[in-house]
């Protein structure tokens, strides 16, 4: 079978040098049973791909034993029964399970019958009981054991199942884990033989050794897994946090790495220095996974504030009823006055009148109109010149009398909200959302990250900083900035552009988000190379059709050139 003992391969470099030369080599023709014993247990304990570590655990059982098949079983959670994990014949030129590509249909092997009694008839789950080895000279002379299966298999193939060694793999906690069984021993001749006794000793040295290393690889596994299942919650919390920004997270992490994955791929001369292997592709993502991690202490009316005077609640209510109460003090006043000058005898009661009604008509039109103004300067998406503030100012002068004390129509503070320029938030409120980076560094500065995970932070609390200096917390420039840090920029960026969820403004469209980035770029804000690359790959669009909103997917310009969707 061709490279089927790999794993030596990558162990002895003298072996390797060997078998190029196309030369016939036994382990034991370079050192002794223990010294590669030693290697292989060093090999194994270095092989954290599982499936390539069951391929080698089968691999070297074969080569020790120079049999001619092997299967790899491993007990499943419920442990009621193993499961196929790698089959491998030489003289079939068979391999399923591992790498191979080839999925193994046969069912698991029951460790329990259904009357709840322990299967002691299979040979492997006799084994996985017991712990105690099995050494058969012929699996067609056999009586307390059903070889039917193996029989079943032989008469469909043409082969000759007939020594066979099943030795059942210890952890360091004495759990069985799994099972290996080897088939077909042969001699230098290829003729079948018996597993001697030293086979035997050997195969539960390896065993032993393979159970270490796959509860290892396993509990590495496990501990990725956990630890990206914890990213991924706390990232969700950050986002259910805000009924606005729910998907806003995973559209900047599943972005940034679409873009980072294409740089390392491309061949654009631009590009040619940018790789991206495994490790330094779990670093970035679970950068822009993290990157709004700050967001958690953020308090929700500032994350989810679209109007100017929404706090817990909308005041915007709160001064519109203010409004009607001055307006019910006017027309209480303005009666009182009416009733006095009907009553009078006085000659110009009926020209004060007049202009009594006359006022009282203006002020109420008056007060219609500043509310309305009010309502329309609440929303933040029309820029507030002076004079809209100075107006806000002098309604604000206006007093009413609430619970028998004198009120302005408008507090300091609904003043300072409403006469916001652009947008709805304060200076006080911009610095707490913009604090949510601070408080990301800070937070994931005080975990202990493993070296391969060194620059999550830096690329995580970079995501607001921009190429001229003008960004924040830091005012980094161009040099600064890693292209690992650029590519979540323009992410974060172009998805907060696009994005239909915001309480404040609707998405834009392409074609208005392109011609600001194309702004940014020209205020060297962002990365000219990574834009164009962006643009000209059609990853613009490919994110437009997967994550925007018809109506927003349209042609755009950018610097000059017409893209079409």
């Amino acid at each position: 079978m061709d490279n089927d003992d790999y794993s030596t391969q990558q162990i002895h470099g003298d072996i390797l040098d060997a078998k190029t030369k196309g030369e016939e080599v036994k382990p034991a023709e370079h050192c002794s049973t223990f010294c590669h014993m030693v290697r292989i247990g060093t090999a194994l304990s270095a092989e954290k791909n599982l499936d390539k570590l069951l391929e080698m655990i089968i691999v070297e059982g074969m080569n020790f034993t120079n049999a001619d098949g092997g299967t790899l079983y491993i007990m499943s959670e419920d442990e009621k029964s193993l499961q196929f994990k790698i089959i491998q014949n030489r003289s079939m030129k068979l391999k399923m399970g591992g790498t191979s590509g080839v999925k193994i249909a046969f069912a698991p092997i029951k460790l329990y019958n259904d009357n709840g009694l322990k299967n002691e008839s299979n040979v492997s789950a006799k084994v996985a009981h017991s712990g105690i080895a099995v050494n058969i000279p012929d699996v067609y002379h056999v009586s307390d054991l059903d070889f039917a299966g193996t029989k079943k298999f032989d008469a469909g193939t043409g082969y000759r199942s007939k020594s066979m060694l099943v030795t059942a793999m210890r952890n360091h906690e004495d759990n069985i884990i799994g099972v290996l069984q080897l088939i077909n021993a042969t001699d230098e001749s290829g003729n079948t033989i018996d597993f001697s006794a030293e086979h035997n000793e050997i195969i539960t040295s390896l065993a032993s050794l393979a159970a270490t290393a796959i509860t290892n690889a396993t509990l590495i596994k496990e501990q990725k897994e956990l630890f990206d299942g914890i990213i991924l919650v706390i990232a969700k919390a950050i986002d259910r946090k805000s009924k606005y920004t729910g998907g806003h997270i995973r559209r900047v992490a599943e972005l940034t790495m679409t873009i980072a994955r294409a740089l390392g791929e491309s061949e654009d001369e631009n590009w040619k220095d940018f790789t991206l292997s495994p490790d330094e592709e779990t670093e970035l993502r679970i950068a822009a996974w993290l990157h709004d991690i700050g967001k958690i202490t953020t308090p929700e009316y500032v994350v989810d504030k679209g109007k100017k005077l929404e706090t817990i609640y909308n005041r915007l209510n709160t001064v519109l009823a203010r409004i009607e109460i001055f307006k019910r003090d006017l027309e209480l006043d303005y009666l009182r006055r009416r009733s006095i000058l009907e009553r009078s005898e006085d000659s110009n009661a009926k020209i004060q009148l007049k202009d009594l009604d006359t006022e009282f008509a203006q002020r109420i039109l008056q007060l219609k109109d500043d509310a309305e103004f009010l309502k329309v300067s609440d929303i933040g998406g029309e820029f507030m010149a002076d004079d809209k503030i100075e107006r806000v100012k002098e309604i604000a002068k206006n007093i009413v009398r609430i619970n028998d004390e004198e009120v302005p129509l408008l507090s300091a503070n609904e003043v300072e909200n409403l006469s916001i320029r652009r947008g709805t938030l304060t200076d006080a409120e911009r610095l707490i959302i913009q604090n949510h980076v601070v408080v990301s560094i800070q937070m994931l500065y005080q975990l202990p990250w493993p070296k391969k995970l060194q620059h999550v932070c830096e690329y995580a609390g970079e995501h607001h900083e921009k190429l001229n200096g003008t960004g924040y917390p830091h005012g980094l420039s161009a040099e600064d900035l890693s292209t690992k840090s650029r590519i979540i920029v323009l992410s974060d960026i172009f998805e907060a552009l696009t994005a239909a969820d915001r309480p404040y403004k609707d998405g834009k469209k392409l074609s208005e988000s392109m011609k600001i980035i194309n702004f940014m770029v020209k205020d060297g804000h962002l990365d000219k190379n990574l834009v164009e690359f962006f643009v000209k790959t059609g990853l613009v669009i490919q994110y437009a059709k997967k994550e925007l909103v018809p109506h927003q997917i349209d042609n755009f310009i950018y610097d000059g050139v017409e893209y079409k969707v």
